[in-house]
């Protein structure tokens, strides 16, 4: 991405920048990969948040979209989205609620369950409502987080099975770069071990008479070759569409291909050690930290053009650039390109977005932001 001189000085700092051109070109690549696996793509809109991203992701063969929350689907609905999958254990009166609404204004909406628990609530509320709810079970395959034990899933499916108003069609998983339960930085033996054990569990469910036909698995780091393993039939990630400082160390994106760019201006120099720039923890992520095994990651974002440079530290509205050399060279007034490490996080905290296309810029609200519900 490169902005002229004039086009800076049209930005109001601090501000996300999306080269609209490069995104596409990283939807088309994704798209095409999936395609060739014979794996349906269906992207997690968690990333972008904006229906215009999640159009272009449809135009270009997606078979559907995927959101973290019921108010992340009704953004996307009102923006013309049919076929939803919010992959999120339905918890709540409130949540299914809106769920019930949701599903009857769309033509496809897929929810999730982890637990006997919440599976007896979804049903009874479908119950109530006369409606019938696809649900996919959510499959722990090592990231620790949410999701039902591969020993425990049968007897979880075979629950489901007798309630008359659940139809589970599938199950699903996230694991990213998680190795028999640990860390790793290698992408192929994450994604076989993914395939595999997703694979095992819909032989145990078919084993056992419980008959699924979507198992999704596969995020930005290990989507594509999940999908080469062929044990599975759709895969989920997202912040492929426009990649990140995080997906350049975990070798699925090179720093040509990152199609985001925070500007921040530099407000005050009263030290030749640090400066201060007009962005911080109110702007930049910090779900991130620097310095940290296994990838060192050197800031809260990374100062593009000078590896002297380093966004340090932060209060909530300065960002303190610090000098390897002690020395930063900068001045009152300069404007900043700064990487996101991690774009998701970064697009959220943004309540509008500019986007440059076709070389002009124009500014995008970000319609999903802070959606949490």
């Amino acid at each position: 991405m490169k902005l002229t001189q004039e086009q800076i000085q049209q930005l109001e700092t601090p501000c996300l920048v999306i080269d609209v051109d490069l995104a596409e070109k990283n939807i088309k690549r994704m798209q095409e990969a999936a395609d060739k696996a014979g794996c349906r793509l269906r992207p997690h809109i968690k990333t972008h948040k904006m229906p215009l991203f999640a159009e272009m992701q449809m135009k270009a063969g997606a078979s559907g979209i995927t959101c973290a929350k019921v108010s992340e689907a009704e953004v996307m609905a009102d923006g013309g989205m049919e076929d939803i999958f919010i992959a999120y254990p339905m918890i709540g009166h409130f949540r299914i609620k809106r769920a019930i609404a949701l599903a009857k204004r769309i033509k496809r909406l897929i929810l999730a369950i982890d637990s006997l628990e919440g599976a007896k609530v979804l049903d009874q509320a479908a119950s109530d409502q006369d409606v019938i709810l696809e649900v996919r079970m959510e499959i722990d395959t090592g990231a620790g987080r949410t999701g039902v034990p591969m020993d425990r899933a049968v007897e979880l499916a075979l629950a489901l099975k007798q309630m008359k108003h659940l139809n589970l069609t599938g199950i699903y998983t996230f694991k990213s770069l998680i190795l028999s339960g640990k860390p790793t930085e290698d992408n192929l033996l994450a994604a076989e071990e993914e395939g595999n054990m997703m694979a095992e569990t819909a032989l145990m469910f078919k084993n056992a008479g419980v008959r699924i036909q979507d198992i999704s698995a596969g995020s930005s780091p290990t989507g594509v070759q999940v999908a080469q393993t062929g044990m599975v039939n759709e895969i989920r990630p997202g912040t492929y569409i426009f990649d990140d400082f995080m997906l350049t160390k975990e070798k699925v994106a090179d720093i040509s291909e990152i199609a985001v760019r925070f500007y921040a201006t530099v407000v005050s120099c009263q030290h030749s050690e640090y400066a201060v720039v007009d962005g911080g923890t109110k702007c930049f992520p910090t779900d991130v930290v620097p310095e940290q095994p296994p990838f060192y990651y050197p800031g809260y974002a990374v100062v593009e053009g000078d590896d002297n440079l380093k966004l340090s530290r932060m209060n909530e509205e300065h960002g303190i650039i610090t000098a390897i050399n002690g020395e930063t060279g900068l001045h009152v007034g300069q404007v900043l390109s700064l990487i996101p490490i991690h774009v998701c996080t970064a697009v959220n905290m943004q309540n509008s977005v500019y986007l440059l296309e076709n070389g002009s810029l124009r500014k995008q609200k970000v319609d999903a932001r802070g959606m949490l519900i």
